[in-house]
Formats: C-alpha cells, structure tokens, sequence
C-alpha cells in the first residue's frame, strides 16, 4: 500500500561537499548509512535541504545513481523534480531514471506566483507527464505563494497525485485537507516541529531536515505518534525546539550540516548564495548540543 510506503519518517538528504566544493561522495556514503542505521523510512533525495539549485543536471544524475546502488532498495526512494516553468519540468521528468524511485516530490511552482488555478493546472501536466506517482509540496515561505487546501484537495482526484508535504505552517490548512481529501491521499507534515499535532488529526509522518542528524531519535519520536503515544513522543519533541530554529537561521541546510560536522559524517560545506554558518551560529548550535 502506497500509505504504508511513506508513512513514518522520511529524510531530506542534505548532499555533502568536499572543501572545494565537489560532491563528496565518501560523506554522502556516511550520511546514508548514519541515517538508515538510524531507522528512517524512506530518502529524499535532490531537494532543497539538497541544495538542488546549485547541483548541476550532471551532478543531480550522478548523485541519484549513487545513492540507488548504496541503498540497494532497502528503504524507498523519494526524488525532487520541480520547478517555475512547467514545461521544463515535464522535460526533467522525461529526461531523468526513475527507475527504482517510489515517488516524485514537486514544489509548487515559485517566484512568478501563479494563481490558484495556475498552479492546479502545473500539477496536472505534471502528474500527467510523470511515470511515478507525485507527492505535490507547499512551502510557502520560499516559492512565495500558497497552496490552498481547497487546490490540494481539488489535485488529490488525479489518479497519479498521492499526497502533499505541508509546509504552510498553517494548521488550520492542514487541518482542512486532512477532513475533506480522499481517504488514501497521504498528508505529509513539512515542519519537523509541526509533525505529532498534524499527526493527530491525519498527518502520516514527515519530511525531515532534523532526521539527518538525529535520525533515530527523530524517526521514533514519529513513530510513537503514529502509535498514539503522545506523552511519551512528546517528551522527544521538546528536545528539539530549541535547536529546530537555529536549522534554519543562516538559510537550509547551514545549520544541519553544522550538526553533521559534530558527529563525523560530513563538512559543512555548502554553495554559495549559501556560506557556512557564523562562528556565533556554531556556538549556539553548540550549546544545544
């Protein structure tokens, strides 16, 4: 059941960098086995904690190929392919090997800021366009326009839309998908912090820029959620509020590469526009560790 297939916790892979700016595929090798050690459900990969919009096409599909061998179809594989103009999007969907990815993962179309119906009809050639079933993402904060609930719920009848991760950060939203979509159309939380309230009103996990880092404690603080074991996932939870913002302070996925460096699995290289994080950053970073 595709409901099963990404319920739980997925990662959003960060994609680590030699000090010179290369992929370091050694670190990326460390990464997947520190977080598949860690007992997460599934991987994104090329997505904005990937630092997808400084990857090159060539780097994108060496990374892909990479990580497919490594994983060896132990967890399922979630691939971000998205993008402002559709038309390239549907020829990135045709140009690139989806064998063996689960899903697509598709931002909402960003910067030009289409309408409602706008972005209702990118999804649908999308969708129509896609050999792998597509989980749309809402993130309002970087494309610069909002999904509505009643756009989702409208792209849920499409055969080949799955679910959504919601990163509105607007519950009420969240909560009228969560009441008015189909009852296998997956609600995905894109807010590690929002992930146990949306769990309790439909929510079947997340994808997480946290579970990179601390994937075992993340991924069964989720899990107890999703056995309505509230006291005890909550207990997790305010472990991470105080550190969750510092992720995010200095721009994704700065902070949590600074979390990766302290526990040995890569640099905290990133590409410009993106620097490392401040010295003051790493100090508070630091603390909360």
């Amino acid at each position: 059941m595709i409901q099963n297939t990404f319920s739980g916790t997925g990662v959003a892979l960060v994609t680590p960098f030699t000090s010179n700016l290369a992929v370091d595929y050694d670190g990326l090798r460390q990464l997947l086995d520190f977080t598949l050690d860690g007992g997460v459900d599934y991987l994104v990969i090329n997505g904005t904690t990937g630092e997808s919009v400084t990857t090159t096409a060539a780097e994108k599909a060496a990374i892909l190929s990479f990580i497919k061998k490594h994983v060896n179809a132990r967890v399922p594989l979630v691939y971000g392919l998205g993008g402002n103009n559709t038309h390239e999007v549907t020829e990135a969907i045709a140009g690139t090997d989806l064998e063996g990815i689960a899903a697509v993962l598709s931002v909402s179309p960003y910067y030009n800021k289409p309408s409602q119906q706008g972005i209702y009809q990118h999804y649908v050639q999308v969708a129509n366009a896609c050999p792998v079933p597509v989980i749309l993402y809402n993130v309002p904060g970087r494309t610069g326009s909002n999904m509505t609930a009643e756009t989702t719920i409208r792209l849920a009848a499409h055969d080949n839309i799955i679910g959504i991760k919601e990163a509105s950060g607007n519950l009420e939203q969240c909560m009228a998908i969560a009441k008015h979509k189909p009852a296998d159309f997956l609600l995905i939380s894109g807010d590690d912090l929002l992930t146990l309230p949306m769990i309790t009103f439909g929510a079947v996990g997340v994808i997480s820029v946290l579970a990179n880092a601390f994937p075992e404690k993340f991924s069964r603080m989720v899990r107890l959620g999703l056995e309505y074991k509230f006291d005890e996932a909550s207990k997790l939870l305010h472990d991470f509020i105080d550190i969750n913002p510092l992720m995010y302070e200095e721009g994704n996925p700065v902070g949590v590469k600074v979390l990766l460096e302290r526990f040995g699995v890569c640099t905290p290289a990133v590409r410009l526009p993106l620097v490392e994080a401040s010295a003051g950053l790493k100090d508070r970073i630091d603390k909360q560790l």
